[in-house]
């Protein structure tokens, strides 16, 4: 089964900051439940504020050389050398601020372009944000939108994606949901997570 839209969650926190310093939490998109039957949600998010980059390659290479130029402008590749712990909720730091990094990280395909994004944290508008310093990297925000949701865990493989979102997909029609775009997938935990450990979602946008 092909799937045209996947969404990539590269990772709560980076494991460790750069420096050697312990893992931090992150924060996540808040969003509404308005259904929930087991591992399947319709969940409301509100408008978010999101930079993204366009690169080229498969998933794997996308995702590498997305996250290490999004990583670059929230580690103070930005006009104002901005830093703020990857913390929640966000503090601002008196000198050099960092944009925290939140899940999900997403990622999506187009004629083997892949746009990998990380959404901003809630207290930051698209105005408050500094601008990046690489143009590569691109700030807009998201209208508010609803989601079908399918949790499940362990490795997220091509089958099992493809299984999962034909689960989705027939769960949404049994709901008599229409959907409006197709379908993506998040992941929440870094790579190193032990696959028994790991979340993961299919996500399809819905009409409200």
């Amino acid at each position: 089964m092909s799937i045209t839209l996947r969404r990539i969650v590269l990772g709560a926190a980076f494991g460790a900051v750069i420096l050697g310093t312990t893992a931090l939490a992150v924060e996540e998109p808040t969003f509404k439940v308005v259904l929930h039957e087991g591992d399947f949600e319709v969940r409301d998010y509100p408008a978010l504020v999101v930079a993204e980059v366009t690169v080229s390659g498969d998933q794997k290479q996308a995702a590498s050389r997305g996250f290490r130029l999004l990583a670059g402008y929230i580690f103070g590749g930005n006009t104002t050398r901005q830093s703020i712990a990857m913390t929640a909720p966000v503090a601002q730091a008196p000198s050099g601020q960092k944009i925290a990094m939140t899940a999900p990280v997403t990622q999506t395909q187009s004629a083997n372009q892949w746009t990998v994004r990380f959404t901003m944290p809630s207290a930051y508008s698209l105005d408050a944000l500094p601008a990046p310093n690489d143009p590569k990297v691109k700030l807009r925000q998201i209208p508010p939108s609803r989601f079908a949701v399918l949790r499940f865990s362990g490795l997220a493989g091509t089958e099992a994606v493809a299984d999962k979102t034909a689960d989705l997909e027939k769960r949404v029609s049994t709901h008599r949901l229409r959907a409006i775009g197709p379908a993506s997938l998040a992941q929440y935990n870094p790579p190193w997570t032990p696959w028994f450990m790991r979340r993961n979602e299919v996500m399809i946008p819905v009409a409200p």
